[in-house]
């Protein structure tokens, strides 16, 4: 049965990989003020666009009206542009999200999933990350996060809304774009050794990362709309330094590779690995392994 679904940040990278994988059966409407989103990602896709700020509450209850769950991925996915502009991400990540909860509650919604970040658990040594764990967050769009899964939480017990949070790791794959500053460490060392030049490390690369394909953030996104509602590590539970995956990549383009190495930056962790068995629970399996990922990533970045 075609259910109605909407998508904020749906022109963006995993907004927009959700979209395509939606609209094949339902009547999706994506709404994206196109600040980091981009329509050429919505280019063949049997979906509805509205262009429109989270500022807009009265346009979010209008759109939100009928629909079966609101996946909420708008953003300004970026730990540098929150240091140098707070306020900018305070108002995009907890003001729009308490307008989305605000609208959703308004409109008769019976759901809303919305992406939060392994960055809400900081720079703790302890590994794997559980989603029972002291949140440390280290930057400002690490606390616009977890003040965002916290709102979630109170609009479940408060007015019954149903609300998942999903905390991402480190999401790559098709349609993220390499020459913005929100892209993942993937798409630009795919783009700088596509093109002969020095990827750049910043730190000494031993820094480790859990990879998750897009793909199975998509799947995520699915099994959250009919889940417990909640919090849930959304990853591999694999982790693999940056120096490695940097050389791996250079193997599948059989390119050699130097990469050029640049002072650490503020806010940026230095492990990462999670545990999803809270997300297994839901049906949550990755499917794809980290080579296997890459090598569908770098095809479409060839194309």
């Amino acid at each position: 049965m075609s259910e109605k679904f909407v998508i904020t940040g749906g022109a963006g990278f995993i907004g927009s990989n959700l979209a395509e994988y939606l609209s094949k059966d339902n009547d999706v409407l994506v709404l994206d003020d196109l600040s980091a989103g981009k329509m050429e990602n919505m280019a063949g896709l049997d979906v509805r666009f509205l262009k429109g700020s989270l500022t807009d509450r009265m346009m979010l209850k209008e759109a939100f009206v009928g629909a079966a769950c609101v996946f909420h991925q708008a953003a300004i996915a970026s730990v540098k542009k929150s240091v140098e502009d707070p306020a900018r991400t305070n108002a995009a990540g907890i003001d729009g999200t308490l307008n989305v909860l605000i609208a959703a509650r308004d409109a008769g919604v019976g759901r809303v999933v919305q992406a939060s970040s392994a960055a809400v658990y900081g720079s703790s040594p302890v590994l794997p990350k559980k989603e029972d764990m002291l949140p440390q967050p280290m930057s400002p769009y690490a606390v616009s996060k977890l003040a965002a899964e916290h709102y979630a939480r109170v609009f479940l017990e408060l007015y019954g809304l149903k609300t998942v949070s999903l905390r991402y790791f480190n999401v790559f794959g098709p349609k993220q774009d390499p020459s913005s500053e929100y892209s993942g460490v993937i798409s630009r060392f795919i783009s700088a050794i596509l093109s002969d030049k020095q990827p750049v490390i910043y730190g000494d690369g031993e820094q480790t990362r859990d990879f998750v394909y897009v793909n199975d953030v998509v799947s995520a996104n699915i099994l959250a709309s009919r889940a417990l509602p909640g919090v849930y590590n959304i990853a591999c539970a694999k982790s693999i330094s940056l120096n490695t995956l940097v050389a791996v990549i250079g193997k599948i383009l059989e390119k050699p590779v130097v990469p050029r190495y640049e002072p650490a930056r503020a806010g940026d962790i230095k492990h990462s690995l999670a545990d999803i068995n809270r997300a297994k629970g839901m049906g949550y399996i990755p499917k794809y392994d980290l080579k296997e990922a890459l090598i569908e990533t770098i095809e479409w970045f060839k194309r």
